[in-house]
């Protein structure tokens, strides 16, 4: 008499589809829960001065060489690529407007959210990481602080508050930048170069791309602290938050801009409709 062998469930596509959504659910409820245990520590009370001091000098002032470098060569890159075409059109003399547009609206924002998660939220993933790692985590709250408030919530002011004002460095490196490329490189005269970038750019386009930095700096900061806490065991745990940290947060920031672009262009539609030129 023959038995029947035991089947073996097959891990199939729909097996790795089901398992990956419940894995995503798990992580945004899970990062939902971290984000707000920390907001409600920022509303009932603020982390020392000493750590958010630490924090700021660390986030903002020791950034500032790389948003630099990023806003400049952004400012020269596109009047590297704008110049031809403007100049088929003979348009030349209103280069400036172009670049100034761009980098205020989209890629001053962008790209200087994108330079500070690397640089910025690589190291305090990496740092949270190794705190957990070592159980020093674990020691703050045998000693009766929460390590949330005392960790995570420092970081999160600094970012929130700093990555909007490193923004407005970029713009306005890049704009310098672009200037000096079009007007000394390219021959574009420099007065039409700041007379159509003063006439096309709106304070509107300017409050738009500092609004969305609040939002960069606001996901780049929790979800490096996330991972950070949710460190795996090891030197490779730490490696693997340090990547997941820049990566998800690079994600993050691209459905942000959609999302907050959208939103900044029907609002502004909406403003235009009801009270005509109030926005310029």
């Amino acid at each position: 008499m023959s038995s029947a062998s035991p089947s073996v469930p097959r891990d199939t596509i729909i097996h790795g589809l089901g398992r990956g959504v419940i894995n995503l659910v798990c992580l945004l409820g899970d990062l939902f829960l971290f984000a707000w245990e920390m907001l409600g520590w920022i509303i009932t009370r603020l982390p020392p001065r000493s750590n958010l001091w630490s924090c700021m000098y660390h986030i903002g002032i020791q950034s500032i060489p790389v948003i630099l470098i990023t806003g400049g060569f952004i400012g020269m890159v596109l009047a590297v690529q704008s110049y031809d075409q403007f100049k088929l059109m003979h348009l030349e003399n209103q280069i400036g407007a172009v670049i100034a547009i761009s980098l205020v609206e989209e890629l001053g924002p962008v790209l200087a959210a994108i330079m500070l998660a690397g640089r910025v939220g690589t190291s305090m993933s990496a740092e949270l990481g190794t705190m957990r790692v070592t159980e020093q985590i674990d020691a703050l709250r045998a000693l009766g602080a929460d390590p949330i408030h005392y960790l995570v919530v420092p970081r999160f002011l600094a970012c929130c508050l700093l990555i909007p004002l490193l923004t407005i460095i970029a713009d306005a490196i890049g704009i310098l930048g672009g200037w000096f490329f079009s007007t000394q490189i390219l021959g574009v005269d420099s007065f039409y170069y700041w007379y159509y970038s003063k006439n096309f750019v709106f304070a509107y386009d300017v409050m738009g791309g500092i609004f969305k930095s609040f939002f960069f700096g606001a996901a780049i900061s929790l979800i490096s602290c996330h991972r950070g806490f949710h460190c795996g065991a090891g030197a490779e745990g730490v490696g693997k938050a340090a990547t997941e940290a820049f990566v998800y947060s690079f994600i993050v920031i691209m459905i942000l801009d959609f999302l907050l672009g959208v939103s900044i262009v029907n609002f502004y539609h909406f403003m235009q409709t009801v009270y005509p030129g109030v926005l310029r």
